[in-house]
């Protein structure tokens, strides 16, 4: 599969199926994060990997999902993630300006996964406080966002936008995704 295929069929993925994901696919996921691009080559981000079902369980009621269709957005018991990559900065390193790095990482995380079948969700509305206390996140170093990984156990579909961006659950539970049309977006050495 080309990476525009990948891209193409990437969408957010919020119900998993009960099955582990391989230390050896999360390292390569970390791998695929760490070797985004970075401003200034500053490196500022690092990883934090939980598979662990305790610590996933400590995780899980500090994250919120779905805001649009809440509370069908959420995860339903026992489709819950299998693991979460949490992108730390460490502020020694950048204070500032690492989400243009995050952003990259992130992609680069969800698109690798795409591509060994695994769904993602990618969150920012997040508790850090109780996350950073949960982990043993150290001083220094902040939460920015993380991405809950897991086999899908539902299907997502991209559909024209209309009226508003809001996505939406069918009766059969599966997401609509609206998306603007490439001619609403696109400027050729014109506006």
């Amino acid at each position: 599969m080309t990476i525009h295929e990948l891209i193409v069929l990437r969408r957010t993925v919020r119900q998993f199926q009960p099955r582990p994901i391989e230390r050896a696919l999360l390292e390569r996921l970390v791998d695929a994060g760490r070797l985004a691009p970075s401003a200034a080559n500053m490196q500022p981000l690092e990883f934090y990997v939980v598979d662990d079902p305790a610590l996933r369980a400590k995780v899980f009621p500090c994250l919120k999902w779905a805001a649009y269709i809440q509370p069908e957005g959420n995860p339903k018991a026992g489709q819950e993630p299998m693991a979460y990559v949490f992108v730390l900065v460490n502020t020694k390193i950048r204070e500032k300006m690492a989400e243009y790095d995050v952003g990259a990482a992130m992609e680069n995380i969800c698109l690798s996964a795409l591509s060994e079948g695994v769904g993602s969700c990618w969150l920012i509305s997040i508790d850090r406080p109780k996350i950073a206390e949960a982990l043993g996140i150290p001083e220094g170093y902040r939460i920015d966002s993380v991405v809950a990984l897991g086999y899908p156990a539902e299907t997502s579909t991209v559909e024209e936008f209309k009226d508003s961006q809001r996505y939406w659950k069918d009766e059969a539970g599966g997401f609509h995704v609206p998306k603007r049309k490439r001619a609403d977006v696109m400027h050729v050495n014109k506006f």
